[in-house]
This record gives structure tokens, C-alpha cells and sequence, in this order.
């Protein structure tokens, strides 16, 4: 569709070079961080952080993967990769305090948290229903088809509820790795002058929510300047 537009690329140029200097980021500090020893393993660092806050009911279980590690709000559990399940590494205690962090957020009711679930489902349907009316509307419109127009702001207003979900989880993800920061500090896991490989991790992978969270705005904006475009 619009991904071959020169216009659309020079669009979302930006986030595209933020993206891939993220995604570097990560890569980098994640070995380095990954050659660091850590006192506990991934796994036990959740374990011992979600005890300490009376959450013995959220399981932590392994999966595969690499880097597929995550939290589950539904069946409360923390979902492990191999690497950060086992790892005694700075990397893997990083990680797994951050998805910790995430079940914490959801014992407390963290507001941007459950607001960002509730979003779930609208966003997935938003985006995968946005594409076919942008598809739709520019077909009748080359069609001079009335009714394009109409279809094609009828994407944006879906495609926007994606955008709201990019932004929302932003705060989730910054708190989630300060409580990570905080609490593997506070309990003694990793002492505060060794925390350098943890906040190294922590931040390039929240670098890499901004840049798709820009990506989502500028496509938007790219989407809201051709529907003005086609009504001139």
C-alpha cells in the first residue's frame, strides 16, 4: 500500500533510525550485561521480589525463546526465557525484575497499567480493521467513489486506538523498569554501585517503546495528511 510512498518513508524516517539504533542498543548491552554475574538467577530475583510483596501466587514459568520474556495479567504468571530464567547474569536479573515489576503494577491496580489492558483488545481489532479501510477507501477513491473518503477517516479513528495504546504503554514500561532499578537495590540483589549493566539493559529497551511508539504517530499523521489530501 503506502509503504512504497517516498512520502510515508521520509515520514517515518525518525522513528525508523531511532528504531534500529534501539535495537543495537539492546543488542549491545544485553551482551555485555550478559557476561556480568549476578548473585541470584533471573528466576529467583522475581521469585524473591514478588515474595517480598505477598505475591506467592504469581507463578514464574519458562519459556522459549530469546528474549520472549513477559508477564501475563490474565493468568498471573511471569513467562521466562531460557536465558533469563537460569541466568545468573546481570542481564537476566534486569529483565526478570522487569517483568516482576509488571505483576507488581497489577496487585496495586497501577491506573496506566489497567488502562492499557482494557485497551488490548480495541487496539488489535483497531489496527487489523484500520488497514483494510485505508485499502477500502483508497480503492473507491480512485474509483471516485464517494463513500472512500468516509471509509478512509473510518480507518484513522481505528488505527488511532493502536496509537492510544503505544502511548498508554509507555508509563507502564518506564515504571516497570524503575520499580525493577529500585527494588533489586532495595533487597540486597545487586548492589548499587553495580548497577550500571542493569540500568544500561533497562533503558535501550525502553528506548526501543519510544521509537515504535513514534512510528505509530507519524504513520498516523502520514494517514491524517493523505485523507486532507484527498478531500482537496
Amino acid at each position: 500500500m503506502y509503504f512504497f510512498d517516498p512520502f510515508y518513508m521520509m515520514m517515518i524516517a525518525p522513528a525508523l533510525l531511532l528504531g534500529f539504533y534501539a535495537q543495537w542498543r539492546v543488542k549491545a548491552t544485553y551482551a555485555k550485561a550478559n557476561q556480568t554475574p549476578a548473585r541470584l538467577s533471573g528466576a529467583a530475583a522475581a521469585r524473591l521480589l514478588l515474595d517480598a510483596d505477598g505475591l506467592q501466587s504469581v507463578g514464574i514459568e519458562q519459556i522459549p525463546g530469546k528474549l520472549s520474556d513477559h508477564y501475563d495479567p490474565r493468568s498471573k504468571v511471569l513467562r521466562l526465557s531460557p536465558e533469563v530464567y537460569n541466568g545468573r547474569t546481570m542481564a537476566a536479573v534486569g529483565i526478570a525484575a522487569h517483568e516482576a515489576g509488571h505483576a507488581l503494577q497489577d496487585a496495586h491496580s497501577y491506573a496506566p497499567l489497567v488502562v492499557r489492558n482494557l485497551a488490548v483488545p480495541v487496539a488489535n481489532f483497531g489496527s487489523s480493521a484500520a488497514m483494510a479501510m485505508f485499502i477500502g477507501g483508497m480503492v473507491l477513491n480512485s474509483m471516485q467513489v464517494a463513500f472512500g473518503s468516509t471509509l478512509f477517516l473510518l480507518g484513522i479513528i481505528l488505527f488511532s486506538a493502536g496509537v492510544i495504546f503505544q502511548i498508554v504503554n509507555l508509563p507502564v514500561e518506564f515504571n516497570a523498569s524503575s520499580r525493577a532499578k529500585a527494588l533489586l537495590v532495595d533487597h540486597s540483589i545487586v548492589p548499587r554501585d553495580e548497577m550500571y549493566h542493569v540500568n544500561k539493559v533497562l533503558n535501550a529497551a525502553a528506548l526501543t517503546y519510544v521509537a515504535a511508539t513514534l512510528q505509530a504517530i507519524l504513520t498516523l499523521l502520514y494517514y491524517v495528511i493523505r485523507y486532507m489530501g484527498s478531500r482537496d
